[in-house]
């Protein structure tokens, strides 16, 4: 149940923000927004509030925002059309009802349609019921009502197709970003509540009988060269020591306030894919510094570390290094959540953090259906000067959301597989 809740909460909050990033630089743009949706498939819950319904579905395989001007989202009124209005003191319609034939509400007029355009002009144009030719304003926060269901107009400058390659850029782009903001404030918060690493090369704890025991190493020692390289912080120890297995090395270090120079041999140590690197045999445990300035750059280095770290993995897979194996779905995430909240909740933090970024970056690929895809195709429309068509970036989409699902099946179907069989 820990672990459930862990895993919708971390997801949850994943979502949300990547979705966020685009409600919010979309309502900037003057976009509307039909719908704010955490999660896939069908609505378990959904309320509106002003032009847009917040909704959470049923499968946690993602979210979206649907905005105004996407996906045949228009409403035409055909000639024929027999419809109820409501207007309002002035004559602007305020409500058009669709499938209308009776008389429910005492203030309804009905029209049959001749022209209208509820995108530009903003007018309906019809035959009343005494046969007379018709035309009424229609305003920009008009309602449509269609067996009981209501959907706000969308004008043509509300539209996101509307919008300049700029202002729909950035809409697009502000999903991954803030999945990117998330990570920092999460190291943020860490920073603030755990403190910050000084990654000092101070030892915690020397394992009995390994060559730093041997050499008289105490915990509490601080190193401060090896073969009189400098030694400054943890990662500079570790990555000395790494590289020299099965080799004589000095290692000097500060024992309260006095200089020791301790000579041991490295152990050689072999990976399960055959690679040999050197251990001394000792622990560490960074001391911490609780600093809010320091909380602020630590949050930042890293979310670029970490930035880093993921891009060489990718890179890592594009070259065949990694196998399908090194994906995992929700199913492989969810048991990756178990094992990390066993180690407590900063542990599940630097994880959340780690997914977020992970989240940021594959939606920026520049693949069908992904926002990188969709920003490929806004930066081939700035230098070409004008829109690609349409129906065909939609079916280039398309075929990405296809292949995207038979992915996430082969990946979820691996995951099952090699997690409970």
């Amino acid at each position: 149940m820990q672990t459930a809740i862990a895993f919708i909460l971390i997801f949850g909050m994943l979502v949300f923000f990547h979705e966020l990033g685009h409600f919010l630089f979309a309502k900037r743009a003057g976009i509307l927004v039909r719908e704010f949706a955490i999660g896939m498939g069908p609505k378990i819950y959904g309320k509106t509030h002003g032009e847009t319904m917040y909704t959470i579905r049923l499968l946690p395989i993602g979210g979206y925002v649907r905005m105004a001007g996407e996906d045949m989202d228009g409403t035409e009124l055909q000639p024929g059309y027999r419809i109820g209005l409501i207007v309002n003191e002035d004559n602007i319609v305020r409500k058009i009802i669709f499938n209308q034939n009776n008389k429910q509400l005492p203030d309804l007029l009905f029209l049959e349609v001749e022209r209208a355009d509820l995108e530009k002009d903003l007018f309906v144009e019809g035959y009343d019921e005494e046969e007379r030719l018709v035309r009424y304003q229609v305003a920009r926060d008009c309602v449509l009502v269609e067996n009981g269901r209501e959907l706000v107009i969308a004008p043509h400058d509300r539209q996101f197709n509307a919008k300049t390659v700029g202002q729909r850029a950035m809409t697009i782009f502000a999903g991954p970003l803030f999945n990117f903001i998330l990570a920092f404030v999460i190291y943020l918060v860490i920073g603030l509540i755990h403190g910050v690493p000084t990654y000092e090369p101070i030892i915690t704890e020397v394992v009995e009988n390994d060559p730093a025991a041997q050499a008289g190493m105490l915990a509490g020692d601080k190193v401060t060269a090896i073969n009189g390289q400098v030694v400054e912080k943890w990662q500079d120890l570790a990555a000395i020591v790494q590289d020299h297995p099965n080799e004589d090395i000095k290692v000097t270090v500060d024992r309260n306030g006095q200089s020791v120079n301790l000579n041991m041999t490295v152990k050689e140590v072999q990976q399960d894919d055959g690679e040999k690197y050197g251990q001394i045999g000792v622990r560490y445990e960074s001391p911490r510094e609780f600093n809010p300035l320091k909380a602020v750059v630590y949050g930042a280095q890293e979310t670029y570390n970490m930035t880093v770290k993921i891009f060489e993995l990718l890179g890592m897979l594009i070259t065949g290094k990694f196998t399908i194996d090194a994906l995992s779905g929700p199913v492989g995430i969810y048991k990756a959540t178990e094992q990390v909240a066993q180690y407590g909740i900063m542990n599940l933090m630097n994880w959340a953090a780690m997914l977020s970024i992970n989240l940021g970056i594959m939606n920026l690929l520049p693949l069908p259906a992904l926002d990188g895809g969709r920003l490929l195709f806004f930066g081939f429309e700035a230098l070409r000067g004008k829109p690609i068509d349409r129906q065909k970036e939609g079916i280039v989409h398309f075929v990405g959301i296809v292949l995207l699902m038979i992915l996430m099946v082969v990946v979820t179907w691996n995951d099952i597989q090699r997690f409970f069989f």
